[in-house]
């Protein structure tokens, strides 16, 4: 005998054996037994949530010769005739390929006759939304008003495309996402019955990625089995079979991401695919681990909302959860839950998942508000962290000549007092008036304001203004054309002159960005002025 896969052959047979649908199974049965029968049902929902094998119970049920509190009694020749798929009372319609007008039609000549054994004759027509329009105005109204010995149960994912003119002539019903503990106790069960070992932690990752859907569960789990035959199912094989990734190299990650590192989150990106890891799932599963943290720092129990963890894992999250904000986090989620509806029918994965990555580290690239703060709770941090900035030159910034004194004086390389008498009139005029430059600018664009106060004032060889700043982003978001105009007009403003002004960047985790000469602890700084 061929082999019947998990979900075929521990499909439910009555309504006791239904998961998840309580709502729904308690009203049909209710209906069932009070023989208050419907003429036509409307069954949605998201994919192997139940709505086929509810409507072939209650196929079998209307049809029953000998129900039980409104369950089929799968002894009967009904019954029995029903589940071998030989009755001629249950019609399965797949609107998918038989969507036409004329596919209508024949089942609205079909339904003239009355069934020859039994009670009632059941169209369970799948994917109704796959329809044309031509085809649901041919069945409007038969499914308006049948005949009392025909039942419609139409079933569909994607309600949105039934036209109200068949939605308001239907019972509806709406199926709910299974949840994880449902899933996971259905898959405890049917592994019992099969004889096979698996741990606990296993079959939650497996209810968990099934998203909802038992079908799916049930599908993975079989896939786990067989790749595994005869060995314990342990979350490790989980991992391996689906392609996903363990917890701990999402924390490396989020470190990464922190630390703007885009080339370290594409070395990291590389090993998931050496390793063999379906992007897809580390896009869904990236986008969990983001979402525990948010629940993390957002709820005073978060055992009451986190259940497929560890205690160790739980403890390392919540350690990874201070280094981050909320804003921040979400932020993460939307990028990443934009990817998972891109990356499923994408031909480059990859190149999408670096993109996201990328947008992660580099948030100036986007211009919604949720990527400025993200922006700002970084310059914060800057500022907050006191950078020490001491007057010394260093080695990469050219070499300044102001001219020639006693001997030779190389500008930003000299002594502190040196370089203060060879500064032109309006570079000091700005030295002295930085501040309130700055608070200015900050008026006219908060986010430029906040850069520039975490910024370097230095000078340039052309005897310029230099906005020295430690972060490549810092330069390109100063460097902006409308930016640099901001900060020229104020200096106007402020000091009467125009100063030519520049912006270098150096690497503020290296000594030498320490000894950039820094213009305001030179210039002495007189009592600030106010229009």
């Amino acid at each position: 005998m061929s082999y019947t896969a998990l979900y075929r052959k521990f499909r439910p047979d009555n309504f006791d054996d239904v998961k998840g649908q309580d709502h729904i199974v308690t009203t049909l049965r209710n209906q069932l037994k009070a023989d208050r029968i419907g003429h036509a049902y409307l069954f949605c929902g998201t994919r192997g949530t139940g709505k086929t094998s509810i409507a072939k119970i209650l196929a079998k049920a209307v049809n029953c010769e000998n129900p039980v509190d409104g369950n089929p009694c799968n002894e009967c020749r009904m019954c029995k005739g029903i589940a071998a798929q030989t009755s001629m009372n249950v019609i399965e319609i797949d609107a998918a390929s038989n969507n036409g007008v004329d596919n209508v039609r024949e089942i609205v000549e079909e339904v003239r006759y009355s069934p020859t054994e039994g009670r009632y004759k059941v169209y369970i027509i799948d994917e109704v939304h796959m329809l044309s329009t031509g085809a649901f105005n041919a069945l409007l109204k038969t499914i308006e008003e049948p005949p009392s010995y025909v039942i419609f149960i139409l079933a569909t994912t994607e309600v949105h495309k039934i036209p109200i003119t068949i939605l308001s002539r239907c019972q509806r019903y709406d199926f709910k996402r299974i949840s994880i503990d449902i899933i996971a106790d259905r898959l405890k069960e049917l592994i019992t019955a099969e004889n096979i070992e698996a741990e606990d932690k296993a079959l939650r990752y497996v209810a968990r990625i099934a998203d909802g859907s038992m079908r799916d569960a049930l599908s993975i789990l079989d896939q786990c089995i067989s790749f595994y035959l005869g060995k314990k199912l342990t979350y490790d094989n989980v991992l391996e079979v689906v392609g996903a990734v363990d917890t701990q190299v999402f924390s490396r990650f989020l470190n990464a991401i922190q630390q703007r590192n885009v080339a370290n989150c594409i070395t990291l990106l590389d090993e998931i695919e050496i390793n063999g890891r379906e992007l897809g799932q580390f896009t869904n599963d990236f986008v969990w681990f983001l979402r525990n943290m948010l629940l993390i720092k957002t709820s005073d129990d978060v055992s009451e909302v986190i259940f497929e963890i560890s205690s160790e894992n739980l403890e390392l999250l919540k350690k990874d959860a201070e280094q981050v904000d909320e804003n921040e986090l979400m932020r993460y989620i939307r990028i990443f839950s934009d990817l998972s509806n891109q990356i499923r029918y994408a031909s480059r994965k990859r190149v999408l998942v670096e993109i996201a990555l990328i947008k992660l580290c580099r948030p100036q690239m986007e211009v919604n508000y949720d990527s400025l703060i993200d922006r700002i709770k970084q310059l914060e941090k800057k500022i907050e962290s006191g950078i020490v900035v001491s007057n010394h030159s260093p080695e990469d910034v050219k070499t300044v000549d102001f001219g020639k004194a006693d001997t030779e004086t190389k500008g930003i390389e000299s002594s502190p007092k040196v370089v203060e008498e060879a500064l032109p009139e309006d570079i000091k005029e700005a030295a002295k008036n930085w501040k309130n430059i700055v608070t200015r600018v900050s008026t006219k664009a908060p986010a430029l304001g906040i850069v520039l106060k975490d910024a370097t004032l230095s000078v340039d060889e052309g005897r310029g203004l230099l906005i020295v700043v430690g972060n490549e982003i810092d330069k390109e978001y100063i460097d902006r054309e409308h930016h640099m105009q901001v900060i020229q007009d104020t200096i106007v403003d402020t000091i009467h002159k125009s100063v030519n002004v520049k912006v270098h960047y150096l690497d503020r985790s290296k000594e030498k960005y320490n000894n950039v000469v820094d213009l305001t602890k030179i210039i002495k700084v007189p009592i600030e002025y106010m229009d």
